[in-house]
């Protein structure tokens, strides 16, 4: 497999309540470049703007990280976390800070392989009882 990641603008979908992601934040996708076949993608927000949950005006955020079935297992979702961070860096941004479900074991062990370590102090309620997990790295 071989694989990029771009930063895309699609067409926003019809439904109002989608299109402020596509207004506030960047999508980057992974494509395979034999066939174009899309393999995942990942939202990226830098801090301060209204699609960030955690980050602060310094850091890069990333969220609903999506990798297809038939692509798991295949280093889509590191090449994407590795696009973000990327992106964070040309932004002149010095770290990221993002939030995860404690259930999402193979992306903790991911984000910790790359270097992201626990902020628990940021650890957050989404909404009575579901409580996200937090990361952050400094560049």
């Amino acid at each position: 497999m071989t694989a990029t990641a771009r930063p895309t603008a699609p067409t926003p979908p019809n439904s109002s309540t989608r299109a402020p992601r596509f207004e506030q934040a960047e999508l980057l996708v992974a494509a395979d470049q034999g066939d174009g076949q899309l393999l995942g993608c990942v939202t990226f927000a830098a801090g301060g703007t209204p699609f960030a949950d955690i980050a602060g005006p310094h850091e890069g955020e990333i969220r609903m990280l999506a990798v297809s079935g038939a692509a798991r297992g295949r280093g889509v979702g590191e090449l994407l976390v590795r696009a973000a961070m990327a992106r964070s860096r040309e932004l002149g941004l010095t770290g990221m800070a993002f939030s995860t479900r404690s259930s999402m074991t193979a992306a903790h062990r991911l984000y910790e392989r790359l270097g992201f370590a626990r902020t628990p102090e940021r650890d957050w309620e989404v909404r009575p009882g579901v409580v996200l997990l937090t990361y952050g790295l400094t560049f």
